[in-house]
């Protein structure tokens, strides 16, 4: 973390120690490495029982875990979108309010980071690789009816296309960057204005008083530690999926598991020296390269399809996006069921397995920021990014399907290649396809540097000044993680896993309703 510069008021620094010290109260020193006494060897635990269970019978674990995810999305469909809902509105109606003004660190504190690499960054971790990854692939997935569509429209028709769109939107837009705002203004808030520990276990404090450091607390900061892991796990052996797919198939080589075993040893390298190097030089400069790529590959795409027909198409897409607002987060009657759990629902319970990691890293670069610049940054921005870059892609390819051109007009789906498909449709393949390789590493790079970064913090008990060994250890056990499942237990055990932590969201959501009301409670003795 970037040290506070000497102009600091005295009152900011005396926060920053005191949360370290708070921190250190559960802490030792183990070889050099601060670690937490009860967060650390526990979380470890639970994380190789997992690994374990899920290697010791890879189709057996995988049936059982996805029959636990088939049971969450369909009962407790309610408590997720409720959920969801509760934190959209929270972090609005915290902007519009008096409370809005509430800067994180303090009235005197100062930004760490300028406003563009603030962005790059959180929008880098937060959500780089899943644009890639269903950048074309969801909204044709919605057109064609590849898993039903959004209130059972006919599909590949005119109102398919509306509908495909909306929904993509709604699904990349508000919600998921309200959990993870949810996250960043709770840990932000307690760190940095209460002098607590940068914990979820923190947020408890109002409501538990000193108990929140004690068995419940622990396990809060456990069951953070655990489901931030295994999120991280499984999506970087999707991306691993997806990067190998396009090389083979641009290059015409077999697509084997020691290229994704290479790809993955690849991101694991790369985001050790961006970890060892630290938050403020390495991993701003990999986001703020990483957009740039990223508005090249954008711009060639328009160009592709066509300026004045990118330029109508957000124009529908944001009128998708607010006609079906309301009708998709309703979770009452649907009579789209399949396509509401397999889609929707399923997106909130996984948006909560990245919600540890986004929300403690935003809240970690957000320092001198106030509420309301938060939710007007971190909600706003990624859903017109989000707008721009699923009318690029997704809006192109809905096209190219009308039109009957390209390998996505015959309705078959692969996921991992769709978006490479809808590149070969466009000028320049050879070169885009390479630079979504390229984006695809630096994206999965910034992700699982931050994710060490935020599992490392957690387990050390919410201390931030940890080594820089210690954070590239989690890197590798992370990583380790995702080759065992990889090697052993083939993709079986990587979507057992996947499987297993949706089945956390619930657990999530009622946690983050919590914190939630012990935010409020605190926020209220603040003067306006």
């Amino acid at each position: 973390m970037k040290q506070i510069a000497p102009g600091i008021p005295t009152a900011v620094r005396t926060t920053r120690r005191t949360a370290a010290h708070s921190a250190t109260d559960f802490n030792t020193e183990v070889f050099g490495l601060k670690i937490h006494r009860v967060i650390f060897p526990l979380s470890i635990l639970v994380v190789l029982a997992l690994v374990l269970g899920a290697l010791f019978d890879p189709p057996a674990a995988a049936a059982a875990l996805e029959n636990i995810r088939t049971a969450t999305l369909k009962h407790l469909d309610w408590l997720i979108m409720i959920g969801g809902n509760v934190m959209v509105l929270f972090c609005i109606v915290l902007a519009i309010s008096p409370y809005g003004k509430i800067r994180l660190g303090g009235k005197e504190a100062q930004p760490e980071f300028r406003t563009m690499s603030w962005f790059c960054m959180m929008f880098a971790a937060g959500m780089g690789v899943g644009l890639l990854y269903w950048g074309v692939a969801e909204p044709v997935a919605h057109y064609t009816a590849w898993f039903e569509t959004p209130f059972n429209v006919a599909a590949r028709t005119p109102e398919a296309a509306h509908a495909a769109m909306g929904a993509t939107i709604f699904h990349w837009g508000f919600h998921p960057w309200a959990i993870y705002l949810t996250v960043a203004i709770v840990v932000g808030y307690f760190s940095y204005n209460k002098g607590l520990p940068f914990s979820l276990s923190s947020g408890l404090q109002p409501l538990l008083g000193k108990a929140h450091k004690g068995p419940i607390g622990h396990a809060v900061d456990t069951f953070t530690v655990v489901l931030t892991v295994f999120g991280l796990a499984s999506s970087i052996g999707l991306g691993a999926m997806q990067a190998t797919a396009g090389i083979t198939h641009v290059l015409g080589l077999p697509n084997t598991i020691m290229h994704q075993m290479l790809f993955i040893a690849v991101v694991t390298l790369l985001a050790a020296i961006s970890l060892w190097r630290g938050l403020d030089s390495a991993l701003r400069l990999l986001s703020n390269v990483n957009m740039l790529l990223a508005l090249l590959l954008f711009a060639i795409v328009v160009a592709g399809v066509g300026v004045m027909a990118f330029s109508s198409g957000v124009l529908n897409t944001t009128v998708d996006f607010g006609r079906y607002f309301i009708p998709l987060s309703n979770w009452i009657g649907r009579d789209d069921q399949a396509w509401y759990h397999g889609w929707t629902v399923f997106y909130w319970a996984w948006w909560c397995t990245w919600g540890p990691l986004v929300g403690v890293f935003v809240a970690r670069v957000s320092k001198g920021r106030t509420l309301r610049q938060l939710v007007g940054v971190v909600l706003l921005a990624p859903t017109a990014v989000a707008i721009l870059w699923f009318t690029a892609f997704g809006g192109g390819a809905i096209g190219n399907v009308a039109s009957g051109t390209g390998a996505l007009a015959s309705g078959t789906m692969n996921v991992d290649m769709a978006i490479f498909h809808f590149l070969e449709t466009l000028p320049m393949f050879g070169a885009t396809s390479m630079l979504v390789v390229v984006l695809l590493v630096i994206f999965m790079v910034t992700s699982v540097n931050s994710g060490a970064m935020v599992v490392d913090s957690l387990a050390a008990g919410g201390d931030t000044d940890t080594p820089a060994v210690q954070r590239v250890i989690w890197l590798l056990l992370i990583s380790i993680v995702t080759v065992i499942l990889f090697v052993i237990g083939d993709n079986t055990a990587l979507k057992a896993i996947q499987a297993g932590a949706v089945a956390m969201g619930p657990p999530f959501i009622a946690l983050m309703l919590l914190l939630i009301v012990g935010f409020v409670k605190a926020i209220a003795k603040e003067p306006r």
